[in-house]
């Protein structure tokens, strides 16, 4: 008898322990590489990439708007987004871990060194990641559940940094889904020069407009979408007055991390973008 009640406790603690271990690999996506949209950005991976951290860059994942540029200029590419391939991986991963690695110089901050895809549709993995970044903005177009994940996910404290989109016809489809998030928020608000975020580690009173790399090529390509534009920095506060969501309006943030190590790339674009992400990423941790 004694040693079936050891036995029977031997396989309760077993079963336990096999349920905490699903319940965690439910909670939290495992790592993993998409493909990127554009070849340059296929880079290896890190040597200490499987090394836990305090902080990791959250790459946010987003269905791609029937309308967008990208949608028409790459018709015949990957056609499932949650496979990558698409607007939510422009810059990916490359920019993510050039940022992570610059994060790690400048600050005491202990950040993995590779990036986290995060899927809004992925039951509550959103909410094990508290920094999100996303670019391309006028390419989104979330679902009603989407928004209303995103929207939960913010009002728990989560932030958000968007990027990289220009001119009213981007800003109209992004305001698609926003609105979808935020019907009760002004989400054009431009950031005050003394906001905390913009002094929470370096002060950046002075800021200018960050070209991207594809805006430098002359007037070839997609150059066209940065001509006539200003840059403007807006927010979206919550109802503590905490900025939840800063945006990047008319400059391309994600292209200075990216291209960071590029010798043909202006190092002053390099040079406010990583402050301006690091500020963010301060921000968010401490208010």
């Amino acid at each position: 008898m004694a040693r079936s009640i050891k036995a029977w406790k031997a396989g309760l603690i077993t079963a336990a322990a096999l349920f905490a271990c699903v319940t965690i690999v439910h909670a939290q996506r495992p790592f993993r590489v998409y493909q990127p949209l554009e070849g340059y950005d296929d880079i290896p991976l890190p040597p200490d990439y499987q090394e836990p951290a305090e902080w990791v860059f959250g790459r946010l994942m987003y269905p791609p708007h029937p309308e967008s540029m990208f949608t028409r200029r790459y018709r015949g590419g990957p056609s499932d987004w949650t496979r990558g391939g698409t607007s939510w991986t422009q810059d990916y991963p490359r920019a993510d871990r050039h940022f992570a690695a610059a994060l790690r110089r400048l600050t005491r901050i202990n950040a993995r060194s590779v990036e986290q895809p995060v899927n809004l549709d992925d039951d509550d993995d959103v909410f094990n990641w508290p920094w999100l970044c996303a670019g391309e903005m006028g390419d989104w177009k979330l679902s009603p559940a989407e928004a209303k994940k995103l929207r939960e996910y913010l009002d728990r404290g989560g932030f958000l940094l968007l990027d990289d989109f220009w001119g009213p016809q981007e800003w109209e489809r992004f305001e698609e889904s926003m609105r979808e998030v935020f019907p009760d928020r002004n989400i054009s608000e431009e950031i005050p020069n003394d906001d905390p975020i913009f002094h929470s580690v370096y002060d950046i009173s002075e800021r200018y407009q960050v070209l991207g790399q594809w805006s430098l090529r002359g007037g070839s390509g997609i150059a066209y979408r940065a001509l006539g534009t200003t840059a403007h920095w807006y927010e979206i506060k919550d109802d503590k007055n905490r900025i939840v969501v800063a945006m990047n309006f008319n400059s391309d943030v994600g292209d200075s991390w990216e291209w960071a190590d590029d010798p043909y790339y202006p190092e002053r674009y390099s040079a406010l973008g990583i402050r301006l992400a690091v500020n963010y990423t301060i921000y968010a941790l401490t208010h």
